[in-house]
């Protein structure tokens, strides 16, 4: 039987591959996730302020 099983496929430790749900984020990108936030927090508490007033 031939062995089918390439054991140097699946490697223990591969940097290229992240499968964490934390991965390495940039000030950028805290940056843009904290805009987002706020353009979300105007729209979901400014709007309807604006719209009863």
């Amino acid at each position: 039987m031939a062995d089918h099983h390439d054991h140097d496929h699946y490697k223990e430790f591969d940097d290229e591959r992240v499968t964490s749900p934390m991965q390495a984020f940039s000030t950028s990108a805290v940056g843009t996730g904290a805009v987002v936030a706020l353009v979300g927090l105007l729209v979901v508490f400014g709007l309807p302020l604006l719209l009863l007033g």
